[in-house]
């Protein structure tokens, strides 16, 4: 496998973008929350403090983007991605970077992740199972 410097532009994994609408913004600042603690949050709670105004289901969107926004070398704007094409916390530690990439790109229609991004997730994958002490595909 090539080092994912010698292949073509990838997509920026690391990089954040903002994933919240304005009125989640204002929703979640008035119930002393921001982006990254959602993260911790159980999804119908938060939903519920913030009196539906951030439906149950949006709530457990929103903090799954969160929690896999939070490990080493992932930002926001993948997070979105993964969790638009069904893939969360748990999966993105144990589906193959091949897989989780086909997935996003079968999800959108079009080719967002190349295997550039396959070779750079995978090395993602293997440090996160080293820090956990867990395996990966």
């Amino acid at each position: 496998m090539l080092p994912a410097k010698e292949l073509p532009a990838r997509f920026p994994l690391y990089e954040n973008r903002d994933f919240l609408s304005e009125r989640e913004w204002v929703c979640l600042r008035l119930i002393c929350h921001t982006a990254d603690s959602i993260a911790d949050a159980d999804p119908l709670a938060l939903a519920e403090a913030t009196a539906h105004q951030i439906g149950p289901e949006r709530a457990a969107r929103l903090v799954e983007m969160a929690r896999i926004a939070r490990l080493p070398g992932l930002g926001s704007w993948i997070s979105r991605l993964l969790v638009d094409a069904g893939i969360d916390s748990t999966t993105i530690r144990t589906l193959s970077a091949d897989e989780i990439v086909a997935r996003v790109n079968q999800v959108f229609g079009y080719p967002i992740c190349n295997p550039a991004t396959a070779s750079e997730l995978a090395q993602l994958q293997a440090t996160w199972a080293d820090l956990s002490g867990s395996t990966t595909h």
